[in-house]
């Protein structure tokens, strides 16, 4: 089954619910090459990323690959990213993302990333070593454990004082929207 949904323009087509290479034709990457990879860069960052993490976050594309697709990013040339890359750019976006909504300040959100967590995803790791073990799987696991703490669903017990704290009435917002 075929179905065009928002932001599959331009014939961009998603077969069965799943993402395919034809997804993303060339000019689709081309546009969203440079804007993907200005914004991780900006992320990376903020997250204290070094040189080998972002190549590992990347997909390990060699040294003069990231170079040079740094190179084009930044001056605005045209830069068509493989279809790997930008699936892990989104995961990496969106959790980006999750951490903002979850704990509303930057930095608390890089102090979780960083942090052991006892949650049965981590086994006490840091979530920022399955973003960097070269796996795409490790980057789309934690955006699927930050996306499910964000729609409500327990994220685990975690060995850091951010969660410690009790939650009460107080801090919850209910918008009718």
């Amino acid at each position: 089954m075929s179905t065009n949904r928002p932001g599959f323009e331009d014939g961009a087509v998603e077969q069965g619910g799943f993402v395919s290479p034809q997804t993303f034709d060339a000019a689709a990457r081309g546009r969203l090459g440079g804007p993907g990879l200005r914004t991780f860069l900006n992320i990376a960052a903020l997250w204290q990323l070094s040189e080998r993490e972002r190549l590992l976050a990347l997909g390990s594309p060699a040294r003069s690959t990231y170079h040079n697709w740094v190179s084009k990013a930044r001056t605005g040339r045209g830069l068509s990213l493989p279809l790997d890359t930008l699936l892990r750019l989104s995961a990496m976006l969106g959790i980006h993302k999750d951490l903002r909504i979850l704990f509303g300040d930057p930095q608390r959100g890089v102090q979780w990333l960083r942090s052991a967590n006892q949650a049965s995803l981590f086994g006490g790791q840091r979530p920022i070593d399955l973003i960097v073990s070269g796996s795409q799987m490790g980057i789309i696991d934690v955006r699927r454990f930050l996306d499910g703490w964000r729609g409500g669903i327990s994220a685990g017990p975690v060995d850091d004082e951010i969660e410690d704290q009790a939650w009460n009435d107080g801090d919850i917002l209910i918008v009718d929207g």
